[in-house]
This record gives structure tokens, C-alpha cells and sequence, in this order.
């Protein structure tokens, strides 16, 4: 079996610490670079980031990070470093690749940053030997054993800003507003935006509905002349028999192309209602832009604690957010499962919903 055996580093004092960045770009991710580089930059270490993800490992392709290069980084969304979704068992010499770019810098440490693709990636180069660590980076929220990832409450934020204004179009011509957020696998964004929001209906990818029952509720609604805001996550999906949507594709990556279903759940409900229904897709517009006060603060937690398990060695680990702290769990254990949206709020977004037209959520 292929294994890592490094090279012994060079040096006696301090260690490199190398980071990346991979997958979709996130507010906060600067921030968490930032708090990198800061406490290990105190701790005596130091520190590079390796360009576009796991591409510029293999390409040896780095920048060197320090403090004064890092002022201005808290506030500034997207990621300096680059990002794609490349990652080294895409290509039979990747391993290789990597091995000698980390020879090659006396590499000790690399903190992956990164969603469930980033992290799996990661904890498979752990398993060859290279000394990993991993920070969580999802918009969509779904990575296991952390309550919050860094991003999220932005993307929320944006969402539910847009859907408040949203409202006053609806309301002036009752009309129906349907607004896709992001979540491919689950609701996240969606309910909390939903919520927040004062959405007449969520549709989550967790909670398959009934296009027909989602008409019948906005029919009844509407003869009190009320308007109506429908959230559809990306990933959503109708009841099996109950609505005709197009077959998944999938990209160059296996991750099945999303985007549209706002705009079939439209024209079902302008079909069958004849109400005026219009759609706005959010979209990128989720990520972009400076990260929230709150994710400045999370992200930095992130990348302080990131650079303090590098500096203990705890090669394998991913920092997670849990009960108010920053602990340190496997990074194994935190990709084995995606986390879905908690049942017992989207029970609590569902008081809200005009019909039971995605189920009835068990929220014992």
C-alpha cells in the first residue's frame, strides 16, 4: 500500500504550518487564515498557503503568510489563497506530487480548510501518512460533529434580507414570490432563512413535498388576498409521483448539478393557481461579500485553535464549534455523516407553514 515517509524536517526550533483552502469559497475563510497565522506566528512557527486547494500542493505552488501580510483579512470575504475542487486521487501521480512539494518547504503541518470534499480528501492523505488537520467550511452547514460552520450565519443573513424585501413586492401585488437559497443535500439556510424570514412555506431537501398540497394551501391563502413567500433550497425535492423534475446530471467532480427547482415549483404553482408567481435564484450572492460580525468572530476561534492543534501535532483532527467551544474531534468521524436540519426546528419553522405540504415533521 502507498505511505507517506517524509523526510525529517531541517529545523530544531518552530514548525511550518502550510494551509489551503478548498472547495466553494465562504465568508470568514480570510478570517480564518488570519487567526492562523497570528497564533502561530506567537507560537515561533511559520506559516505558507498553498494556492487553489489541493492543486497547489501538487503544483508547489505557496505564498508565504505572515502577520503584516494578513491586516485587512478579518472583514474581506471569498479566500486570498484560491480554491478549487481538484484534489490529489484525481490524478495517478497527486499522492506523489504532494509528497514532494511537502519535502521540498520542510513541511510539518497542513491545515486543510474545507467542505465535506476538502476534509474527506484530507483525512485519505491522513491515512497515507501526511500530517493533516482539518477546519470546517460549508455554507450549507452540513458537516458532521460541529453545530456551526463558519459562513453559514452570513448566507443566512443575506438570504433573509432579500426574502424581508421580497415581501413588500408580493404584498403589493399578491403575488407569489419563490426564492431559491442554497443546500444541495440539506435545509439549513433554507429554514433558518425561512424563518427568520416569515416564509409562508420552507422546502427542504430533508422534507420531500407535495406540489399539489403547496398549491391547495396557497389557494386557500390567497383568498384572504395574503401574498406569499415560498423558500426552496437548491436540493429539494418533490414527493416520488407527485411532480415530473428533470434527471440529476453531474458535474466533472460526481456532485449533481442543482439550480432550477425554484423555477419548476414557480410554474407548478402559476399552473395550477394562476396566481402571478415569480422567482428569484440567490445564488452566489450567498457567498459573496464580507462575512457577518459573528462569523469574523467564529472564524477567527477557527483558526486560532487550527494553528494551536498544529502546534500540539494532533495530526487527524478537525476543530469542531460545540456547546459554546472549540473542541477538537476526529476528522473521520466528522465526514462519516452529513448533518441534517434538526427536526424539532423545522417543527418550529412548520407552526408557520399555511398546509402540512412537506409532511408532518415529528418533533417529539
Amino acid at each position: 500500500m502507498w505511505h507517506l515517509e517524509l523526510a525529517a524536517p531541517h529545523r530544531v526550533e518552530g514548525v511550518k504550518i502550510a494551509v489551503l483552502t478548498g472547495g466553494g469559497d465562504a465568508p470568514g475563510l480570510n478570517a480564518v487564515i488570519r487567526g492562523v497565522v497570528r497564533q502561530a506566528t506567537a507560537d515561533g512557527h511559520e506559516v505558507i498557503g498553498f494556492r487553489d486547494g489541493w492543486k497547489g500542493v501538487m503544483d508547489n505552488d505557496w505564498i508565504a503568510l505572515d502577520v503584516q501580510g494578513c491586516r485587512g483579512l478579518l472583514t474581506r470575504g471569498g479566500t486570498v489563497l484560491g480554491t478549487t475542487r481538484i484534489n490529489p486521487f484525481m490524478r495517478d501521480d497527486g499522492r506523489d506530487l504532494c509528497k514532494a512539494a511537502f519535502e521540498a518547504n520542510n513541511v510539518d503541518a497542513l491545515i486543510a480548510i474545507g467542505g465535506e470534499g476538502t476534509l474527506s480528501c484530507a483525512q485519505e492523505m491522513y491515512k497515507l501518512g501526511f500530517p493533516v488537520l482539518g477546519v470546517p467550511k460549508t455554507i450549507d452547514n452540513d458537516i458532521g460533529l460541529t453545530e456551526m460552520t463558519f459562513g453559514f450565519a452570513t448566507a443566512v443573513d443575506i438570504a433573509t434580507e432579500a426574502i424581508g424585501r421580497l415581501h413588500t413586492t408580493a404584498e403589493s401585488h399578491d403575488r407569489v414570490m419563490v426564492v431559491e437559497v442554497m443546500g444541495r443535500h440539506v435545509g439549513h439556510i433554507a429554514t433558518w432563512a425561512g424563518l427568520a424570514g416569515g416564509a409562508t412555506l420552507t422546502l427542504i431537501p430533508e422534507k420531500p413535498f407535495d406540489i399539489n398540497e403547496v398549491c391547495a394551501s396557497l389557494t386557500e391563502r390567497h383568498t384572504r388576498k395574503y401574498a406569499s413567500i415560498i423558500v426552496v433550497a437548491e436540493g429539494a425535492k418533490p414527493i416520488p409521483g407527485t411532480f415530473n423534475v428533470p434527471a440529476d446530471t453531474f458535474d466533472e467532480f460526481g456532485h449533481v448539478k442543482l439550480g432550477g427547482i425554484g423555477e419548476l415549483v414557480a410554474t407548478e404553482i402559476s399552473a395550477q393557481t394562476g396566481f402571478e408567481t415569480r422567482t428569484t435564484v440567490l445564488g452566489y450572492v450567498q457567498r459573496g461579500g464580507e462575512p457577518s460580525a459573528f462569523d469574523r468572530v467564529l472564524a477567527t476561534w477557527f483558526g486560532v485553535e487550527a494553528a494551536r492543534a498544529a502546534d500540539d501535532r494532533d495530526f487527524g483532527a478537525m476543530i469542531a464549534y460545540q456547546c459554546g467551544e472549540m473542541n477538537r474531534v476526529r476528522i473521520a468521524d466528522a465526514v462519516e455523516d452529513l448533518k441534517y436540519v434538526n427536526e424539532k426546528l423545522y417543527g418550529v419553522a412548520s407552526v408557520f407553514f399555511t398546509t402540512n405540504a412537506v409532511g408532518d415533521p415529528d418533533v417529539d
